[in-house]
């Protein structure tokens, strides 16, 4: 029997922010937005230096997913129309999706990663739309980001990762199950973690970290609920894949806490449908953001 290791949750995030650091001008956008005299444009010529997050962010600010009638051609429009908050929401998984390069094959496809996370988000969007919650964009990038601490855990642990990947493929086991029972947490609590450390706001830490048990939630529990049946949802669909084989346990507690009408599941998917190639192509851009 393999020995447990001694690892920890703080263990695993604590020297990312040297390996895998959000890009400078993300601070910046973030102190220039807290700025009482920060104006539209002031945050507008930040997110404009960087060209290919711009060309993303007018490409998704353009998709399906907003459904403006009136082409977006600026940041400043993007910026007005989107929302400030916003706009920083989508640029945070944007540079995500930039800094987690060249994790070997036979642990994660990185292409098939995002995709999961991708559907995740919109079904986390649509399902937030539907609960008539505000800010639909931090459920969107939560979705997006909600299994970033298995990457992290497959940088910083992956012979561990590559054994219990392994493991759960003979024996059927859920993944997040095997990583709590080897480690004594799971990814959930790694990719909360971390997002604290990039001092990422709770709204979006903390339902990373309850995604498979919304229960843990403290302020933020209807966020969590939303998420958990969001990632259910992208793999009932079989959209990408983040390194779980099966489709984990939905939790009946979300099902009564949200009071989805089975009625509108055929909807739902017939949405994320319609929104997901055009969002996948807004976010991956032209450059080879998903390897």
């Amino acid at each position: 029997m393999l020995r447990k290791p001694q690892l920890s949750v703080e263990h695993m995030v604590e020297d990312v922010s040297t390996i895998h650091s959000l890009p400078l001008f993300y601070s910046q956008l973030s102190e220039a937005i807290d700025h009482p005299r920060s104006s539209i444009g002031d945050i507008a010529k930040i997110i404009a230096e960087d060209q290919g997050l711009t060309a993303r962010i007018l490409k998704l600010a353009n998709s399906p997913l907003f459904g403006y009638f009136s082409k977006i051609d600026t940041i400043t429009q993007a910026v007005t129309i989107i929302g400030v908050l916003q706009v920083r929401d989508l640029a945070l998984a944007l540079s995500v999706m930039d800094v987690f390069k060249g994790i070997p094959e036979d642990l994660v496809n990185m292409e098939q990663f995002w995709k999961h996370s991708i559907a995740t988000g919109l079904a986390s969007r649509l399902l937030a739309t539907s609960q008539r919650e505000s800010n639909l964009e931090r459920f969107f990038v939560a979705g997006i980001l909600h299994d970033v601490g298995r990457l992290v855990m497959y940088v910083k642990v992956p012979q561990v990762c590559l054994e219990l990947l392994e493991e759960c493929r003979a024996t059927g086991a859920l993944l997040h199950r095997a990583e709590r029972e080897r480690l004594g947490f799971d990814h959930a609590e790694v990719g909360s973690a971390l997002l604290k450390r990039w001092k990422i706001p709770p709204r979006v830490a903390e339902p990373v970290g309850t995604h498979h048990d919304s229960s843990k939630g403290d302020q933020y529990p209807r966020e969590g609920a939303i998420l958990h049946f969001a990632d259910l949802i992208a793999h009932a669909l079989q959209i990408g894949n983040s390194g779980e084989v099966f489709v984990p346990e939905l939790d009946h507690g979300v099902w009564d806490r949200l009071q989805i009408s089975s009625f509108y599941l055929p909807t739902l998917v017939k949405q994320v449908d319609a929104t997901y190639e055009q969002t996948v192509s807004a976010l991956f851009g032209g450059d080879d953001a998903t390897r």
